[in-house]
């Protein structure tokens, strides 16, 4: 499928320096990866509105816990443990 799309000379500009740096083949390759990395970013934005979700149910339910500075002390060294265990990074945790 053949799509024109009309973009600002500023975009122009960047997507030519892009391929110019040698960083992409063409043009296509920048707007190629420009729409894959939109598509990550709308699923990670997807599955964070559905992690409050849960959290906002959990907490209607009463299933909270009182943020206090001695349960945000539990949760930093549980996340320091986490860290030094030599396992993987939960994904939910990472920025």
């Amino acid at each position: 499928m053949t799509m024109h799309v009309n973009l600002s000379s500023e975009m122009e500009s960047f997507i030519k320096s892009k391929v110019a740096n040698g960083f992409y083949g063409n043009a296509t390759e920048v707007i190629r990866n420009a729409i894959r990395r939109m598509q990550v970013e709308e699923s990670r934005v997807g599955l964070w509105q559905a992690a409050i979700k849960k959290g906002d149910e959990q907490l209607d339910r009463g299933d909270g816990i009182a943020y206090t500075p001695e349960s945000l002390k539990g949760i930093t060294q549980s996340a320091i443990d986490a860290m030094h265990s030599g396992q993987p990074m939960d994904p939910d945790v990472l920025p």
